[in-house]
């Protein structure tokens, strides 16, 4: 979903692993897309580790620019949706798109396990999320 994304956001997308991304990655960044799997009603440990260790440094600092979310899910999506709203609205950013959630319909041990493989609308819908980011950064509308 990332990597779709980021085509879709062409050259000025910038595609960081969760343990990559440092307070200077969100400064320096005009707008964020935030993409995880949904893990227990929730976002990754490893996206929410992203969030501890950065939000303090940047707080303050980022007032007012544009974010969006996609979120792969075994069903809804929702609690981790919450929870990465509720971050950003403490960072003040704007939500500019609607969340992306595609949902995977994994509820099995086997099917959780499994190796995903996304389908070509999802696929389509997340290079546009990137594509929009883009446009609103160009636009100067976010």
């Amino acid at each position: 979903m990332a990597e779709a994304a980021a085509q879709g956001g062409r050259e000025t997308a910038r595609l960081l692993y969760c343990d990559e991304v440092q307070p200077d990655d969100l400064l320096s960044a005009g707008a964020y897309l935030f993409v995880c799997p949904e893990n227990l009603a929730s976002m990754s440990g490893a996206m929410k580790e992203m969030f501890d260790r950065c939000y303090y440094p940047v707080l303050g600092r980022i007032e007012g620019r544009g974010y969006a979310t996609a979120i792969a899910a075994g069903s809804d999506g929702e609690g981790a949706q919450r929870q990465i709203d509720r971050i950003c609205t403490g960072w003040r950013l704007k939500r500019v798109a609607d969340p992306v959630i595609v949902n995977m319909s994994a509820q099995t041990p086997e099917e959780i396990l499994a190796e995903k493989t996304l389908e070509s609308e999802d696929i389509q819908r997340c290079r546009e999320l990137g594509a929009g980011l883009l446009e609103g950064l160009v636009l100067g509308i976010f």
